[in-house]
C-alpha cells in the first residue's frame, strides 16, 4: 500500500478506478468539474465548499446535515423528506452576495408534493399561495381549514 503525500501537484485528466481512498485530506484543492459515481462518501465533511452548479443523483444524504448554505435557485427533485427538519431559513441579508434591496427573490415553490403532517412554526407566510391542495386536516393556529372555509362561505 502506497502512501502519498502530494503538494503543489497538478493532477487534472487523472483517473481513479477500483481505488480504497478512506481517510483523505483535501485542502486548498480545485475539484471542478470532477466526476465522482459509484463511490462510498459516508461521513464525509465539507467544509468551505464551492459547490456552485453541481448535481448530486441517485444519493443517500440520510441523517445528513447542511448548515450555512447557499441553496438560492436550487432544484430539489423526487426526494424522501420524512423527519426533515429546516431551521432559520432565511432570504439573503444585506451584505450578502445575492441581497437585493427591493426584496424581488424567485419564490420557493413546492410541486406535486406530499407534505402531510408537515409543521410550520413562526414562519413568514407573507405572500404564500396554495393552490389545487388537499387541506383535510389543514390547522392554523389549532383551527381547522375547512372550519373557516365554511365560516367565510356561510357569511357572504
Amino acid at each position: 500500500m502506497e502512501r502519498l503525500d502530494l503538494q503543489m501537484a497538478d493532477i487534472t485528466g487523472s483517473k481513479f478506478e477500483k481505488v480504497k481512498a478512506e481517510n483523505l485530506i483535501f485542502e486548498n484543492v480545485n475539484l471542478a468539474n470532477t466526476s465522482i459515481h459509484n463511490a462510498n462518501m459516508s461521513g464525509i465533511v465539507l467544509d468551505d465548499i464551492n459547490m456552485h452548479q453541481s448535481k448530486i443523483t441517485n444519493a443517500n444524504l440520510s441523517n445528513s446535515t447542511i448548515q450555512h448554505a447557499n441553496f438560492s435557485n436550487a432544484q430539489i427533485d423526487s426526494v424522501h423528506l420524512f423527519g426533515t427538519s429546516f431551521t432559520n431559513i432565511v432570504l439573503p441579508q444585506e451584505g450578502d452576495a445575492n441581497f437585493q434591496e427591493d426584496g424581488s427573490y424567485s419564490p420557493v415553490s413546492f410541486t406535486n408534493c406530499n407534505l402531510s403532517n408537515t409543521r410550520l412554526a413562526n414562519c413568514d407566510l407573507t405572500g404564500a399561495e396554495l393552490t389545487d391542495c388537499k387541506m383535510k386536516g389543514l390547522k392554523i393556529n389549532g383551527i381547522l381549514v375547512e372550519d373557516l372555509l365554511k365560516h367565510y362561505s356561510s357569511s357572504k
